[in-house]
């Protein structure tokens, strides 16, 4: 992406501009209050400037609201009893024990239960939490997928295969030429009806990969409530990341 900037009054916009084959000029502001613009390669400089520059007190509001809700630095995890983890849009506490039997992570009566055989070793206990977050996030996204793709099937969709990484300023990503669909693992966080609004959001990408009136259209007819799921995300899970 080619990095830009354009005066709105005293102050200045910066934003990101990628050149893709899209039929509008797209704007869109990340969690992380960049903002990213996608525009035909046919699209001169000065119409995107005058575009970004008409959105001026939209960008500068939402960017504000961001910031309000900007994730707190977190202290240094310890993987200790007591210490409070995100799973499916709650907080559960953490309960370390000892065993000299197989070393797991379990979600029991409320609790994430951590066995290893040395209560001291952080390094183990991040790693045995930090795959069984990754092992329940596949489990989950998965089972949206089986749910959401009925929705999309019907416009000639081929189901997706469903792959999860870290990102940093986005929930998901749909990589149309090779029909996978990327979900950024930090969403096991959410509560599960807000992974549903994602996991059909990238969907429809297969259908509309731009976000214009048509691709709003379909998903306001698939998930009316999306917007209140949206901002379930923008405004509470990001906090905790």
């Amino acid at each position: 992406m080619e990095k830009h900037q354009v005066k709105y009054g005293e102050e200045t916009i910066e934003f990101q501009l990628q050149r893709k084959d899209v039929k509008n000029v797209n704007l869109n502001i990340k969690p992380d209050t960049t903002v990213q613009v996608s525009a035909n390669h046919k699209v001169p400089d000065d119409f995107i400037y005058n575009f970004v520059k008409g959105k001026g007190s939209w960008i500068k509001k939402q960017q504000k609201k961001f910031e309000k809700v900007a994730p707190q630095p977190q202290s240094e995890r310890e993987y200790v009893s007591g210490e409070s983890f995100k799973y499916l849009g709650k907080q559960y506490r953490l309960k370390v024990e000892q065993t000299d039997e197989i070393e797991q992570v379990k979600y029991l009566r409320g609790f994430i239960h951590l066995y290893v055989k040395d209560k001291t070793n952080h390094n183990k206990k991040a790693k045995l939490l930090q795959n069984w977050y990754r092992t329940k996030a596949k489990q989950t996204f998965q089972k949206s997928l089986d749910k959401m793709y009925p929705k999309v099937g019907k416009y000639g969709i081929k189901k997706p295969n469903l792959e999860t990484r870290q990102m940093k300023a986005r929930w998901g990503s749909a990589l149309i030429e090779t029909n996978i669909i990327l979900i950024n693992k930090d969403l096991i966080k959410a509560p599960k009806h807000c992974i549903d609004y994602v996991i059909l959001h990238e969907l429809l990408h297969f259908k509309n990969n731009n976000h214009n009136q048509d691709f709003y259209q379909t998903l306001n007819i698939l998930m009316p409530d999306w917007e209140e799921r949206k901002k379930i995300l923008d405004e509470e899970v990001v906090r905790e990341l």
